[in-house]
C-alpha cells in the first residue's frame, strides 16, 4: 500500500507521460502518480511505458493507472504488465464494475451539480475523486465545480479534489472543503503530457501549507 496516512493530505499527479516528470513529482512530495490508459486522452501511455517509469519509483508512491468504460480482461493486462498498485475508474463504469480487485480502487465522480454526488451512495471504492463533468472528456479538463458540493461528498467517503486545480487555487480549495486529497493534471503541464517542474513543486507546496494551517 502507499505511505499516506488518513490524517494526512494525499496529493496525487496525473497524466505522467515520461519518467523525470514522475520523478519530480515524488521529489517535490507526491504520494501518487497517475497514468492514463484511455486510449482517446490526450495523456495516453502505454501499459509497457507506464512499466518503466514504475519501476523506478519508490516503494512507497502510490502507481495509479486511470482506465475509462475499459473491459475487465483490458484493466487485468494492464495491471500485470504495467506495474501498477492502484487502480482508478473514470468512465460510466456501473458499481459491479469497479468490485473484485486486488488493488485499491478510486472511483471518478464527475460533477455537474449537489445531485451528482448521490451516486457515490452505489460504489464501494477506497477513494472517490470529484471531478467537473463534461459531455466529451472524462477529466483532464482543467475546469472546477462548485466546490461546496465536494464538504457534503464527504459523508459518503474519502474525496479527492479534481478538475481546474492549480497552484493558486489548490490551497483555497483545501482550507474550504478539507478533503482527503487533491489530484491534478492540467494545471501543471506544459503541455499535455509534460509537466511543469516548478508549477508540480508549487502545487504540492501550497495544498500541504494549507492543509497543516486549517
Amino acid at each position: 500500500m502507499n505511505r499516506i496516512k488518513m490524517e494526512e493530505l494525499f496529493v496525487k499527479i496525473c497524466g505522467i507521460t515520461i519518467l523525470d516528470d514522475a520523478l519530480s513529482a515524488v521529489e517535490h512530495g507526491a504520494d501518487a502518480v497517475g497514468f492514463n490508459f484511455y486510449r482517446q486522452s490526450k495523456r495516453y501511455i502505454t501499459p509497457d511505458s507506464a512499466a518503466e517509469i514504475a519501476e523506478k519509483l519508490p516503494a512507497g508512491v502510490l502507481r495509479v493507472g486511470v482506465f475509462v468504460n475499459a473491459r475487465r480482461d483490458e484493466v487485468d493486462t494492464a495491471i500485470l504488465r504495467s506495474g501498477i498498485n492502484g487502480i482508478q475508474f473514470s468512465g460510466d463504469e456501473r458499481p459491479e464494475d469497479v468490485l473484485g480487485y486486488h488493488l485499491p480502487v478510486m472511483k471518478a465522480i464527475h460533477i455537474s451539480g449537489k445531485e451528482s454526488i448521490g451516486e457515490m451512495k452505489t460504489y464501494r471504492a477506497h477513494r472517490y475523486l470529484l471531478d467537473t463533468f463534461h459531455s466529451e472528456n472524462y477529466g483532464g479538463t482543467g475546469m472546477p465545480f462548485d466546490w461546496s458540493i465536494a464538504i457534503h461528498a464527504k459523508q459518503f467517503g474519502a474525496i479527492i479534489i479534481a478538475g481546474g486545480l492549480t497552484p493558486e487555487n489548490v490551497a483555497d480549495a483545501v482550507r474550504m472543503v478539507k478533503p482527503h486529497g487533491v489530484d491534478v493534471s492540467s494545471g501543471v503541464e506544459l503541455r499535455p503530457g509534460i509537466k511543469d517542474r516548478k508549477k508540480m513543486g508549487e502545487f504540492i507546496l501550497r495544498a500541504r501549507e494549507a492543509h497543516t494551517s486549517k
